[in-house]
């Protein structure tokens, strides 16, 4: 009888790449997928370390589980749990020490271990702690077969980061900026085209700091655009220093780059940029979202905001909020700032009164909200180029996104997943639009 496994993944896009990894890892292992932690042998939550009080959740959901694995131990069903991602490699002590019916704890760079440690956790029945940064490269471990993700996958081709940004903890967590091969990434979105994904994004922590071939990011773009049946790309996170001219290009020329850029800036204020080791002035930024329009003209926006840092006065956010007037965003993620344990920044002066940051980032969120609504409202009566994923909620009904990663919902048939087809949009609802397939509609009236 196949053993159960059930992972909990929180965060960014680059841990649900490695949860799905850590799943094919485990599957030679006898491994699958569960859909509940009760119904499960292993459970694994992969955890992310960038929002608040981020331990904290992990190990109030680590209290959740362990009468679980209390109760399934006495029924004789040994029941393995582990914590894995850049809580673990933050915590990974502290873990054991506050909750020592943990198994295993491993690091977002040696889950390609993992067979070994499941392993020595059964065998030994003792703590497993693995948060090294290990000479070998994850990557050229991993198992070729893999699980389908879908129509829409993800692909890690980057991780870490080498610009110590003073709030963040991904260089601490992540490492080093690594960049796997070209070949590799190549070849591994050939596997998911065949698998049935039509659109791939590529992942990093500095995505576009890639370096793995000739012709940098935007070379690898465009070898991956090549891929026959591949009808779109994306990519996430990049940093404004990494734009260069060819990355340019690449939206210029390529149709299968969608024109949605997640490009984060953080703040509009350079005295904050320079506190927070930005390298980048807000000039900068504005410079570089005006070649990358002249390029591709239809091309939208979303970026990161950190209201309350260290030091902000009110001028240094009114500059915040001129910038994004000035650019407008199809949608942004913000946060009040708060402190990382080891961190530059937690260690600086004028921390800013948690009153004024929730006042701040109410009228930020206000603004952004503002600005989303407008260019979602903007879509209707469109016609707008539509990836179908799966099915929608009702009867009759496919889900998918737009070229702007908007949610889209048509009735339509269920021949149409994994394809794109043209909608027009007819409604705007919350979080999400309604439309109709243009080409049925023609065909109606004729």
């Amino acid at each position: 009888m196949a053993k159960k496994l059930y992972i909990k993944t929180y965060g960014c896009q680059m841990n649900v790449y490695d949860s799905a990894r850590m799943a094919d890892v485990l599957a030679p292992l006898g491994y699958a997928p569960s859909a509940t932690a009760e119904d499960a042998d292993m459970v694994i939550l992969n955890t992310c370390h960038i929002r608040e009080k981020a331990a904290e959740k992990v190990f109030s959901e680590l209290g959740r589980l362990r009468p679980l694995k209390t109760r399934k131990g006495e029924r004789g069903e040994p029941m393995i749990l582990a914590v894995a991602g850049c809580v673990a490699q933050a915590e990974g002590a502290e873990i054991l020490a506050r909750a020592p019916f943990v198994d295993i704890v491993l690091g977002p760079q040696t889950y390609h271990r993992l067979p070994e440690m499941v392993a020595r956790a059964a065998r030994a029945g003792s703590q497993v702690l693995d948060t090294e940064f290990p000479a070998e490269g994850k990557f050229d471990f991993l198992p070729e077969a893999a699980a389908p993700q879908g129509v829409s996958a993800f692909l890690s081709v980057q991780e870490g980061c080498d610009k110590f940004c003073t709030f963040c903890v991904v260089p601490y967590t992540r490492g080093a900026e690594f960049s796997r091969p070209a070949a590799a990434v190549v070849a591994e979105a050939r596997r998911l085209v065949a698998q049935g994904a039509r659109e791939i994004t590529l992942l990093g922590q500095n995505v576009n700091a890639w370096r793995g071939g000739d012709g940098g990011f935007g070379g690898l773009l465009r070898a991956l655009a090549a891929i026959e049946g591949l009808e779109r790309l994306r990519y996430t996170t990049s940093h404004p220093l990494d734009v260069d001219d060819a990355l340019i290009a690449a939206h210029r020329e390529l149709p299968a780059l969608m024109p949605f850029l997640h490009l984060p800036v953080q703040s509009g204020s350079d005295a904050m940029l320079a506190a927070m080791n930005r390298r980048h002035r807000a000039d900068d930024y504005r410079r570089i979202i005006e070649r990358l329009s002249a390029a591709r003209p239809d091309i939208a926006f979303s970026s990161d905001f950190i209201v309350g840092f260290p030091g902000e006065s009110d001028k240094d956010f009114a500059a915040t909020l001129a910038l994004i007037r000035e650019i407008g965003f199809a949608q942004a993620f913000s946060f009040k700032y708060s402190k990382r344990p080891g961190t530059p920044a937690a260690a600086l002066p004028e921390q800013v009164p948690e009153a004024v940051k929730a006042e701040r980032l109410a009228a930020l969120q206000a603004l952004l909200a503002e600005q989303q609504r407008r260019f979602n409202a903007a879509a209707l009566g469109r016609e707008m180029a539509v990836l179908f994923e799966k099915r929608g909620r009702h009867k009759g009904q496919l889900a998918g996104r737009s070229p702007y990663l908007q949610a889209v919902h048509a009735e339509a048939p269920e021949a149409l997943i994994g394809t794109v087809a043209p909608v027009r949009i007819t409604a705007l609802l919350p979080n999400s639009l309604t439309g109709e397939i243009a080409t049925a509609r023609t065909e109606a009236a004729q």
